[in-house]
């Protein structure tokens, strides 16, 4: 399994290190959950989010522990209806927006559409996908 970490505030950053004591943890493939303790340091009063079919309740049961916040969202199933393939990543970005204010949604969106634009350039159909990806994780990511 690869473990990525990243920092997230609104001064500048100087640490570059590992996080050992998340606030949120994302799990992009579900078959981590078990095998792997994806709750791993994550503060009592933190968020994981899960790339699953599964409810956050039936999580929460699978992880035995209620000392933390649980969501899912079919992240898999939105980009592959949006965007043709398995890539949750996009999707687990809409999902996040909605449970932790970085920014505002909308201003999240247009810039991740002229990012998006630039990577893409020509192909405005993957644009539009991952912006509805996006979207649709916002609307459909489930806490408990």
């Amino acid at each position: 399994p690869m473990k990525a970490y990243n920092r997230i505030g609104d001064i500048l950053i100087t640490i570059h290190s590992n996080v050992e004591n998340p606030d949120v943890v994302m799990v992009l493939d579900p078959t981590l959950v078990g095998p792997v303790d994806v709750t791993e340091g994550i503060k009592p009063d933190g968020i994981i989010i899960i790339n699953t079919t599964l409810s956050p309740e039936e999580v929460k049961q699978k992880l035995g522990s209620d000392k933390f916040k649980v969501a899912t969202v079919d992240a898999s199933g939105i980009a592959m209806d949006c965007i043709g393939r398995d890539i949750p990543n996009t999707p687990m970005m809409g999902a996040l927006l909605k449970l932790v204010e970085i920014l505002p949604f909308e201003e999240f969106v247009e810039r991740m559409k002229e990012d998006l634009t630039v990577k893409f350039r020509g192909r405005e159909s993957i644009v539009e996908g991952n912006i509805q990806a996006i979207r649709r994780a916002y609307e459909e990511v489930k806490l408990a």
